[in-house]
């Protein structure tokens, strides 16, 4: 989201200290290292003398370090007249950062006395209200339905979420689409940072400026969890935009005698931390037997509903779902455009902890069956191609062979009946290119090149 923003707004938000270190924990650890050597240092440093920093077998990761920290204009690109590229990192993260290592950073405003605020949800309370917030609103974006209670978002930002989730005909009521059934099985950060993109494009689109609901956003995430800030501290801007986040479960509202005030819960930490940190991550609920049976230690109705997505329910009791992995449960998922690969991960990551302890949290035998049968599904492919045959000359043949290859358009040729087979995206160009050789030749005789239907 923030390499396609323009150099001024990126400048923009690197004014803030928050920002910046939400930007350096989204970085791989390579990128990581540079920028923490980069700090101190004022001068250019040239891309040769930063490969030398790396083994030979690195230089794939360090290629992706560079093009990150390029693209979020962390590091700023160089020429000298001798055309030796070097880098220098942006002054105002760099400035930012260092004051931020020396001095540390302070938030705009303090947690409020509870002298005023009285007693405040505890952690646990808190957890429960934003797992409670989000999967109402995850079931509200899949089907009013299933939800047990609306939340407070209109129908008209629902539909700015189900954007790129849900099919958008005329005269028809709105279907999930191949995206849709694959963000289901992402995780919540992953999810959540899907919606917070659709909120600030939607935003933008009612004259908001994106950086100053991001800068936001990241600094929210700083705050401490399970404290208590008040509302009259916040501008215009970011009061309603609390307000939505409270109906995603990122904070808490509560109103006093006289103050009003927000409790960031655990998921307003999730937009500052790394996709890849597992620390972050929700306790799991799954259990996988080598039998294929499934069983979901849960309550949520979000979780029974993704699980019939790629297994067969058998019943549910009250705090149990037992079901089982079918080839027709995991058919009905590829069909819907799920991969193998996201039904894995999504039992991996969910795991039930006493299971999670385990080397392999699901049963190899069920993840090569599951990998088999999307195999065995996708063991023919359909290709429309158009056949080429009866060409006057072996020249001809293999000119039109050549040709096709270039343009990656040849699928097979038989040089000893001079047949071929190509894309049909390329038949057009192909016809073009015989009619020339039909010129160049010069024969008066006319050609025999015809092409069979298309199947």
């Amino acid at each position: 989201m923030l390499a396609a923003f323009p150099t001024v707004k990126l400048d923009k938000l690197y004014e803030s200290s928050f920002t910046c270190v939400a930007v350096l924990r989204s970085f791989p650890p390579l990128a990581k290292k540079y920028v923490l050597q980069m700090f101190f240092i004022d001068s250019p440093v040239t891309a040769k003398f930063m490969e030398e920093w790396v083994l030979a077998d690195g230089y794939s990761k360090h290629r992706v370090a560079i093009d990150m920290l390029l693209q979020l204009r962390v590091f700023i690109e160089l020429n000298d007249g001798r055309k030796e590229k070097s880098y220098k990192m942006n002054p105002k993260f760099q400035s930012n950062m260092q004051k931020y290592l020396v001095h540390g950073a302070t938030l705009p405003r303090e947690p409020m006395s509870s002298s005023i605020t009285g007693r405040l949800p505890s952690l646990e309370e808190l957890e429960s209200y934003a797992l409670e917030q989000w999967e109402c609103f995850l079931l509200q974006l899949i089907s009013s339905a299933q939800a047990e209670r609306l939340t407070n978002f209109s129908s008209s930002m629902l539909r700015v979420f189900q954007r790129g989730l849900f099919s958008s005909r005329e005269n028809e009521a709105a279907t999930l689409i191949k995206y849709g059934f694959q963000f289901l099985l992402m995780e919540t950060n992953a999810q959540l940072w899907y919606i917070v993109g659709e909120y600030i494009s939607s935003s933008e689109d009612c004259g908001v400026d994106p950086t100053d609901l991001i800068s936001f956003l990241l600094e929210l995430s700083f705050h401490t969890m399970g404290k208590a800030y008040n509302l009259s501290t916040l501008t215009d801007v970011q009061r309603n935009a609390i307000k939505d986040l409270a109906s995603l479960g990122l904070v808490k509202l509560q109103q006093g005698r006289k103050e009003s005030w927000f409790i960031p819960t655990k998921l307003a930490t999730t937009p500052s931390v790394s996709l890849s940190d597992k620390s972050a991550r929700k306790q799991g609920y799954v259990v996988v037997e080598t039998n294929f049976k499934i069983y979901a230690y849960s309550t949520s109705k979000l979780h029974y509903e993704i699980l019939r997505l790629f297994s067969r329910i058998e019943y549910r009791l009250p705090n149990l779902i037992a079901g089982s992995i079918t080839k027709e449960s995991v058919d009905n998922a590829f069909e819907k455009g799920i991969t193998s690969e996201q039904i894995i991960s999504y039992l991996q990551q969910n795991a039930h902890p006493r299971v999670a302890e385990k080397t392999t949290a699901v049963p190899e035998n069920v993840t090569d069956m599951i990998r088999f049968w999307e195999a065995d599904r996708n063991r023919v492919g359909i290709t429309p191609c158009h056949p080429y045959e009866d060409f006057p000359s072996k020249d001809v043949f293999e000119a039109a062979c050549d040709f096709a290859r270039e343009l990656d358009g040849l699928l097979w040729e038989d040089s000893k009946k001079t047949r071929l087979v190509v894309n049909e995206e390329l038949h057009q160009d192909m016809q073009d290119f015989l009619r020339r050789q039909e010129v160049t030749t010069s024969k008066t005789s006319t050609s025999k090149l015809t092409p069979r239907p298309k199947f």
